[in-house]
């Protein structure tokens, strides 16, 4: 998991894809899903080919309510300090936090948005996070696998927390272009993501750099920073479309 180091992180990961895929048998949905979960589709380079479905987040959580630490890895929890600390700005009119897992830096964004909204695709996960988040009336949860499912409304923050490099390059664009769809004027869109070995479709700095350049047109980069374990990039919106994206 996060605290460990990255190599025996790596075999964890790479573990639990075989655990999903066991799982699973055969059975896909959502973006990107590999017809075959049990033969996971890979690139030479060991990663995964296509967008990471719905039943590999499924067998993750199937035998642990918590599998990569979100509550107690000391990773997470400097990560988190270091997400709040970068926000440009104290309070939000509408946030939007794009995989919220058991809602643990949920609990903690909420006190800076006057309405949150939490996404992920698991149903017990979001019950775990509803749990935790009980104390914070302005959040409420859905369960959508993102880009193709996305809530209605505008926001002036977004935070892609360790999720973009779950996305291949094709549905990265997609979620770039419901983030454009989505934002009200001069928002900011944070991007926090790992840099070590994965199996995922995406490095942490081809999730960012790929998010970056996609978002171009709509958003610059503000701040940037970057430890040994993870970069965390802020953009603010120049250009908000006037409807949102269908």
């Amino acid at each position: 998991m996060r605290d460990r180091k990255p190599e025996s992180r790596r075999r964890l990961l790479q573990a639990g894809g075989a655990v999903a895929a066991s799982a699973v048998l055969g059975i896909g949905s959502g973006v990107g899903a590999e017809t075959d979960p049990a033969v996971p589709a890979e690139t030479p380079t060991g990663r995964r080919s296509k967008s990471l479905d719905t039943e590999y987040f499924k067998g993750m959580y199937a035998t642990e309510s918590d599998p990569w630490r979100f509550a107690s890895s000391p990773y997470e929890r400097d990560k988190y300090a270091a997400t709040l600390a970068a926000l440009p700005r104290a309070r939000y009119a509408s946030g939007l936090e794009v995989g919220c897992s058991i809602g643990v830096f949920t609990r903690e964004l909420c006190p800076r948005c006057d309405a949150l909204v939490g996404l992920d695709v698991v149903p017990s996960v979001l019950d775990a996070a509803r749990a935790r988040c009980a104390g914070c009336p302005n959040v409420r949860f859905e369960l959508a696998a993102v880009p193709v499912a996305w809530p209605d409304g505008r926001f002036d923050l977004i935070v892609i927390s360790e999720v973009a490099y779950y996305l291949d390059r094709a549905d990265l664009a997609r979620l770039v272009a419901r983030v454009r769809g989505a934002v009200l004027p001069e928002a900011d869109i944070v991007l926090v993501h790992w840099l070590g070995v994965t199996h995922y479709p995406l490095s942490g700095d081809e999730a960012a750099e790929g998010f970056i350049a996609d978002a171009q047109d709509f958003a610059r980069v503000l701040k940037q920073s970057r430890t040994a374990a993870y970069r965390l990039d802020v953009l603010r919106v120049t250009r908000a479309d006037p409807k949102p994206a269908p």
